[in-house]
């Protein structure tokens, strides 16, 4: 038996994207593994860090190892595929490369709240956890769209670095002396 409750090896299909308006969008992993298709939940800074965390692995791979084949750089259309039903929360991601395979692997261990209250620990046994491996190239793509879906936000203000809304933004940098930034 796997210790992943779902082990997508290899995927068809892995993108990281967001549904909603600005402000109120949820951002999701969604990867599929023939009929299986599953979609984790995490927060927007965490898309952003899995994507760099991606493109710099790939980075490094091609620096360290110059006889890979090359990852293409063709234009790319990426979408999530309809509907979107929460498989879980993630509470804990792992991005890692199998040189034997020439594939790269995410591993992510879902948020479980123990009927007490507390987080349970993701390396506790009964915690859910997913494992999709994918190609150098579908990884490539999935980092570069989940960019993409990242610059697409409310911009940040440039002060604290904070998202401004469309009705404003009191930032705090400015201990309220200065007039609001409105985009």
């Amino acid at each position: 038996m796997s210790e992943y409750e779902y082990d997508l090896n290899p995927v068809d299909h892995i993108i990281a994207d967001a549904m909603g308006e600005p402000g109120r969008r949820t951002f999701f992993i969604q990867a599929r593994a023939g009929s299986q298709t599953i979609n984790l939940v995490l927060e927007k800074q965490e898309v952003a860090g899995l994507a760099e965390s991606i493109l710099q692995l790939l980075y490094e791979l091609e620096e360290k190892y110059p006889e890979l084949p090359p990852i293409s750089t063709e234009p790319f259309k990426l979408e999530a595929e309809l509907p979107v039903e929460e498989t879980f929360r993630i509470r804990q991601l792992m991005l890692g490369y199998d040189g034997r395979q020439d594939k790269v692997w995410i591993i992510a261990k879902a948020l479980v709240i123990k009927p007490s209250g507390e987080i349970a620990d993701p390396d506790e046994e009964n915690v859910p956890a997913v494992r999709m491996v994918a190609t150098r190239e579908q990884m490539r793509r999935m980092g570069e769209h989940a960019m993409s879906v990242v610059d697409k936000g409310r911009p940040l203000c440039p002060l604290c670095q904070r998202p401004i809304d469309r009705n404003g933004h009191f930032c705090p940098r400015t201990d309220g002396e200065a007039m609001p930034i409105i985009f």
